[in-house]
């Protein structure tokens, strides 16, 4: 037995706004810098949009009467994608790096990763600080404390403590954000 072909439905409108003959309201509201501004019969807003070699697109569907502009829909389209890729690229990303301690963090080891999260903190990345108890470390939960709020008082140039120290099951953690540059 052969299996049918079962075509799939095509896309009806694959731009965002209905424009040109897609438009079924029978009367629109005419907006732009290039047209006298007014309510007018669908007909006559097509016949403008031809007179001036544009094309006549629905902004706001849901309004009464529906409004619409005569534009040039590819370069509106153009600017739009541009505008939304600047926007986007000045959306700031927020990097969080993180420095382990043991409770018991030797000074050597703790100045080497205090530069580390110094240098993190001038990039602009949030530093999440913890001391890792394993076993039965976790009696010494104090000196976790007294690392990380030393730590945080030594950074304080470069960032300020967003959460202070918190244990949780058997991870004590601190947050830190950067301070904003002064230029």
């Amino acid at each position: 037995m052969r299996r049918k072909f079962k075509p799939q439905p095509q896309r009806e409108n694959k731009n965002p706004h209905n424009i040109n003959e897609k438009i079924k309201a029978r009367e629109v509201r005419l907006v732009g810098d290039n047209v006298e501004m007014g309510v007018y019969p669908i007909a006559r807003a097509m016949e403008m949009a031809n007179e001036q070699e544009l094309d006549l697109v629905e902004i706001s569907p849901n309004a009464n009467p529906p409004v619409c502009k005569i534009i040039d829909y590819k370069k509106f389209l153009y600017e739009q994608k541009k505008r939304d890729k600047a926007l986007k690229a000045k959306a700031t990303k927020v990097i969080i790096k993180e420095i382990r301690f043991g409770p018991q963090t030797d000074d050597h080891d703790y100045d080497f990763k205090k530069r580390h999260a110094e240098k993190f903190l001038k990039e602009g990345a949030k530093l999440k600080a913890y001391v890792f108890f394993k076993g039965r470390s976790i009696v010494y939960k104090d000196q976790g404390e007294i690392l990380l709020l030393k730590l945080a008082q030594e950074l304080e140039e470069w960032g300020k403590v967003e959460q202070m120290p918190k244990l949780e099951g058997k991870r004590m953690t601190m947050f830190i954000a950067p301070k904003p540059n002064k230029k």
